[in-house]
């Protein structure tokens, strides 16, 4: 803490009451890695489980024709 006639500067780590850790900046990225890994299994086991288009069986990946 530092005075400059009426006004006081306190550094970052002062003013902060303690350390500044890169913690967070560790926790977020490992779940942010674990989320994208978790999702992506999710959605490659959805499409390896999903049925196959094949010619005759009636099922098409277009939407069915609307009545105007």
């Amino acid at each position: 803490m530092e005075r400059h006639g009426d006004e006081i500067h306190i550094n970052t780590e002062d003013a902060r009451g303690g350390s500044t850790p890169n913690i967070v900046r560790y926790v977020l990225l490992i779940s942010l890695l674990l989320v994208i890994v978790a999702l992506s299994a999710v959605w490659m086991t959805g499409a390896m489980n999903a049925p196959q288009d094949r010619p005759g069986d009636g099922i098409t990946n277009q939407a069915p024709p609307t009545s105007n």
